[in-house]
């Protein structure tokens, strides 16, 4: 892992977000890339000065929350992007072949929401893994990691990749839960074997969702840090096709990574 991407958002929000980044980088040996969107102006004259007030706007923001992080001796690079945030993410994360995106999970303006459009959107949109922290979450080593998933079968072993650094970086234990849904098939239960080489234990579950199955399991793994896996199908698949997270459907209270498998 060489390169984590944070998109600020709020000035309140950045600083968590950003901190928990470079902390994550420090143990990692990534760099961090930090940006701040701001919306353009399409129209001409005076308005159209209104783009040079945003920017201006957007360089405040980003120029405070690095005031407000400890760099802790990561090479932290922050820049201003004109353009819509979900899109500015996608075409920075190429540019730059990002390995981790790192966002926060707060809807001010729905307490049911856990992930708003944006957050759905650019898990949609983005093949790369995506790590969700709550809200103003202070960082603390990841000792023990839960990757919960209903099929073993991975055709390609980098999407391990980052399951594989984080585990070695921090010397954790990975649990690996295996939830059997009504729709499991028999090749579901066959464990990729790179997968199968990393995973220090592994439960079975019979529940509804993964989701449930999570929520049944997790008090008894504790974990730092839970891994996900968004396929083209499946649970996770159709929850982030709503546009938006309810928490009735999913809800992490600790850092969620979001890994997504090409098929």
């Amino acid at each position: 892992m060489k390169t984590i991407l944070v998109p600020i958002g709020s000035e309140k929000s950045g600083v968590s977000t950003l901190q928990y980044a470079i902390d994550l980088a420090s143990n990692v040996g990534a760099s961090v890339y930090a940006i701040k969107a701001f919306g353009a102006v399409l129209r001409t004259g005076s308005l159209k000065k209104f783009d040079d007030v945003l920017e201006a706007d957007a360089k405040t923001i980003l120029n405070t929350v690095l005031q407000k992080t400890d760099k802790k001796g990561v090479q932290v690079i922050a820049k201003t992007v004109k353009g819509d945030i979900t899109g500015s993410i996608e075409r920075i994360a190429r540019q730059l072949n990002v390995d981790l995106i790192v966002g926060t999970f707060k809807i001010k303006k729905d307490s049911r929401v856990f992930l708003g459009k944006i957050a759905a959107n650019l898990i949609k949109n983005t093949n790369v893994p995506v790590l969700f922290i709550p809200y103003e979450y202070t960082f603390k080593p990841v000792n023990k990691i839960l990757m919960a998933i209903k099929s073993g079968y991975i055709a390609n072993p980098k999407v391990l990749e980052p399951v594989q650094d984080i585990k070695n970086s921090f010397n954790a234990t990975l649990d690996l839960l295996q939830v059997y849904t009504p729709d499991v098939r028999a090749n579901d239960k066959n464990l990729n074997e790179n997968l199968d080489k990393i995973k220090d234990s592994l439960t079975t579950t019979e529940n509804a969702t993964i989701f449930q199955g999570i929520l049944e399991h997790i008090n008894h793994f504790t974990p730092d840090l839970i891994f996900v896996i968004r396929r083209k199908r499946g649970f996770f698949a159709r929850l982030w096709q709503k546009g938006r997270v309810y928490k009735k459907d999913f809800e992490s209270r600790i850092p969620l990574l979001v890994l997504k498998v090409a098929e």
